[in-house]
């Protein structure tokens, strides 16, 4: 039996959640107790063994109604290694879809899929259907390896991405949890029909000799207490960065010969992002660079990292219990001589790598066998009927028809594969009579790059909106960046309703953090590519202010960046220092058109914090400020006009303040009208 060497850590009390799991009797309880009582939802020492099963409990707090029980429900998550989506699976889950959930499917950030709304009775039956037509939730949650992501484009002619994919596949099966407890619940002890384990699998899980199993336990590799926190694996190839393989805790880079046959992998380690406001302790962190391995050692080197992580991580605080701490706290030296005892022998220098750029894989391509995938865009990964827009019954009917199979991007896109030409025109039909955009060139930049994760009204964790939010603000960045002459610029936004950074936005070259309700932490200078963490550059953004926030950065890049160069980089170059000295010296120069003039009335209609709106009849033929009141993307913005000498006043006691104009105005007013 492995034993934990002795650590700062040890002499502290371990958190509730390790004698849960240690508890629980290899995850069956109290889960297998409580599914059968006719109740609306889980106690809470249930909701945490449940995550290790694929499901987190929520309530729906559109519906919380003050004196009467939390609307539950639940949110289920599918583990496909790779995105791959076999098309059996994907029509059953857009059915449980409309059965049992609320009518939507979401791709998620790690490749899988979640259905959300699915009440506790009907649970059950949900899972079960998953499992019976060649799925799995066990292991999307809870603390150990998640699922394994690899790069999503199904390139038949490049062998590096088959092995990336082979990997990711054999990988997620070392990894995946070996207790009964899943079968006996969901499907009352029935073994799901699957593909026969891979031989070389079985025995790398078996193998011993260096500490890293347990004998004769139901979890060899996880043991009673599994993983202190969440595990994220990823495999790609060289110069493919779609995986964003510096957020992971463990990536595997695939190394081929001249010949293409695989050699072995470069191996990455300490990535994550999830902290925890006015927590300095907790951070964002890229991976390290950390050995080379040969491809007859793979399987080793992934449980030698895993056992060190397991016996090493902090199991007392769960803030501080990611591989990015210990190995912040270790040093990469100290961690890679620990792993070395777990491996059994030395390790070798990491191979030479080219730059990693992003992909995302969009629209029609070849894949190199004759056939074609098609790459679609889909915001925030909400696959949902909406007016116009079908995308849900387009693809159901493209499945169904045409019997592809889907991979699921890492920036929530969908893949249709293995497309012969002659369905080509069939299928682009079927989408444009959806409603549905396919070609990548018609999508505003902004929104193509962009990410958002469900915050609000569902996730527990949630401060802000993010998904419902993201669209209104990306409008919002493009008229301002119009405004400024920008048109034609692009960049990566990223926005979470929390700093767990679900959808990544601290890899973002703007990125919103949600830090209280309507506000957020801006960061900056992250990189299209995602090789370089953001910094936080305002710890709190009312959306109110984000026209008057926002401008000054975009003028001061407009007017100072170097030829060519992204807004990320400009903001990483010059520094924040600099950014924050110009936009405190900055005053907006939009003023009325030479044509409109204040000689009738004295009024001069100007900028408050955000942009004109358009001349219109109702306006009488001025231009009309829009003071940014808006709460949410379905409101409107409201229209004001200020005297020349009012608006004067307005801006000098704003700036004396060290408030916006609109946050003046606004309590200036609600105080006028209490006194009405």
């Amino acid at each position: 039996m492995v034993k934990s060497a002795p650590s700062p850590t040890t002499s502290r009390k371990p958190s509730k959640v390790e004698a849960l799991k240690e508890r629980s009797n290899f995850l069956r309880e109290p889960v297998a107790t409580e599914i059968l009582q006719d109740t609306t939802h889980f106690s809470e020492d249930a909701v945490q063994i449940l995550k290790f099963h694929g499901s987190y409990q929520q309530d729906n707090r559109d519906n919380r109604v003050k004196g009467q029980e939390k609307d539950y429900q639940f949110m289920l998550r599918t583990k496909n290694p790779g995105g791959f989506v076999p098309p059996q699976l994907y029509l059953t889950l857009d059915q449980l879809a409309d059965e049992y959930g609320n009518h939507t499917l979401r791709a998620t950030t790690r490749q899988g899929f979640q259905l959300h709304g699915i009440l506790k009775k009907n649970l059950k039956a949900t899972l079960a259907t998953i499992i019976k037509n060649m799925g799995t939730t066990l292991g999307a949650c809870g603390d150990l390896n998640r699922n394994v992501m690899a790069p999503p484009a199904p390139f038949k002619n490049k062998p590096e991405y088959q092995y990336a994919w082979e990997y990711a596949d054999n990988i997620a099966e070392l990894l995946t949890p070996q207790t009964g407890a899943y079968y006996e619940i969901w499907l009352d002890g029935e073994m799901a029909i699957s593909a026969e384990e891979s031989p070389e699998v079985k025995a790398a899980r078996q193998k011993n000799g260096t500490g890293t199993i347990f004998h004769d336990q139901e979890e060899p590799i996880y043991g009673t207490n599994y993983m202190p926190r969440k595990f994220k694996v990823s495999v790609t190839v060289p110069g493919d960065n779609s995986i964003d393989l510096y957020t992971q805790d463990l990536s595997l880079v695939v190394i081929t010969n001249d010949k293409g046959e695989l050699e072995g992998f470069n191996v990455f380690a300490g990535g994550g992002l999830g902290r925890t406001h006015n927590k300095e302790e907790t951070f964002a962190r890229l991976a390290d660079s950390v050995c080379y391995v040969a491809k007859e050692d793979v399987y080793d080197i992934v449980k030698a990292i895993v056992a060190t992580q397991r016996d090493y991580g902090d199991r007392t605080d769960r803030r501080h219990a990611r591989l990015k701490y210990l190995i912040h706290d270790w040093g990469v030296d100290k961690f890679r001589s620990m792993v070395e005892k777990y491996f059994g022998k030395q390790l070798a220098p990491s191979k030479p790598l080219p730059e990693f750029k992003y992909k995302d894989f969009l629209g029609w391509n070849e894949q190199g066998d004759g056939n074609l995938f098609l790459g679609i865009s889909i915001d925030n990964g909400r696959i949902k009927d909406e007016g116009d827009f079908q995308l849900k019954t387009a693809l159901r009917k493209i499945v169904e028809e045409y019997n592809l199979p889907i991979r699921l991007t890492p920036h929530q896109n969908v893949i249709l594969c293995d497309i012969e030409p002659g369905q080509k025109k069939a299928i682009q039909k079927i989408l444009n009579s959806h409603g549905v955009v396919s070609d990548p060139g018609k999508i505003d930049p902004l929104v193509r790059y962009s990410m958002a994760c469900p915050a609000l009204p569902t996730c527990g964790l949630a401060i802000t909106e993010a998904e419902r939010a993201i669209p209104g603000i990306l409008e919002r960045i493009r008229a301002l960046l119009d405004k400024v002459g920008l048109q034609n610029e692009e960049f990566v936004v990223r926005m979470t309703g929390c700093p767990n950074g679900c959808a990544r936005p601290y890899m973002a070259e703007l990125g919103f953090v949600g830090s209280a309700p309507e506000s957020y932490q801006v960061w900056l200078g992250g990189t299209p590519d995602q090789t370089r963490l953001a910094m936080p550059y305002m710890e709190r953004l009312n959306l109110n202010d984000l026209e008057n926030q926002l401008e000054p950065i975009f003028v001061y890049f407009k007017q100072s960046r170097k030829p060519g160069e992204i807004f990320g980089d400009f903001c990483d170059r010059v520094g924040f220092d600099a950014i924050r000295e110009f936009a405190a010296q900055y005053e907006s120069q939009v003023v009325a058109s030479p044509e409109i003039t204040d000689d009738s009335d004295g009024l001069i209609e100007t900028m408050a914090d955000s942009t004109t709106a358009p001349i219109t009849e109702e306006s009488e033929g001025q231009e009309v400020a829009i003071v940014n009141t808006t709460t949410a993307p379905s409101r409107g913005r409201h229209r004001i006009s200020l005297y020349d000498e009012v608006y004067n006043k307005v801006k000098e006691t704003a700036k004396s303040q060290g408030k916006s104009m609109s946050q003046l105005v606004n309590e200036a007013l609600i105080e006028f009208l209490k006194n009405l």
